[in-house]
């Protein structure tokens, strides 16, 4: 049986996994408005992982006998100054993202719920993946610079990103 303070944590991160991906189709929307398909590719990838992410979240608490509670999502942020920017936003709530995990990595451990714990460690895991995806674009966008040549190729290159699922065009 999943406690109290878990269950509740936990609803409150399948919210976030959802603003997530609601955070990320607006990015992608933008990177679509800024005629970048492949960034916007890389965006709507990201936004399908963190909706799964969200239903590995609620099909655990159907799991251990708990009580999914969806909350409402908050309006994700819609104008950006450029591609650097976005990515420098996305990276930035990967950090965001990974200090929620950990806190509830760590309620999990107050509470000695070893399920959620087991869990939970796929989840500290992937965001380490995550940050480093979101960073080595960030980096890389940096290097780029103004140059067109080049933020063109990066384009390319990132729309050539799918999920597992996702079959290539």
């Amino acid at each position: 049986m999943l406690g109290k303070a878990v269950q509740d944590a936990m609803n409150e991160q399948i919210k976030n996994e959802l603003y997530s991906a609601y955070q990320y189709l607006s990015m992608a929307a933008y990177c679509e408005s800024a005629n970048l398909p492949g960034f916007a590719q890389w965006m709507r990838t990201q936004a399908r992982e963190e909706t799964e992410h969200a239903m590995k979240f609620y099909d655990f608490i159907l799991d251990r006998n708990g009580r999914v509670v969806l909350r409402a999502i908050e309006e994700p942020v819609v104008e950006f100054g450029s591609p650097l920017e976005v990515f420098e936003r996305a990276l930035e709530h990967e950090q965001k993202v990974t200090a929620m995990i950990n806190d509830l990595y760590g309620l999990a451990i107050r509470e000695n719920d070893y399920a959620s714990q087991t869990f939970l460690q796929w989840f500290v895991t992937e965001q380490i993946e995550e940050e480093k995806n979101a960073g080595d674009v960030v980096e890389t966008l940096k290097m780029v610079g103004d140059k067109s040549e080049a933020l063109f190729l990066l384009d390319r290159e990132l729309g050539q990103r799918r999920t597992v699922e996702q079959p290539a065009d």
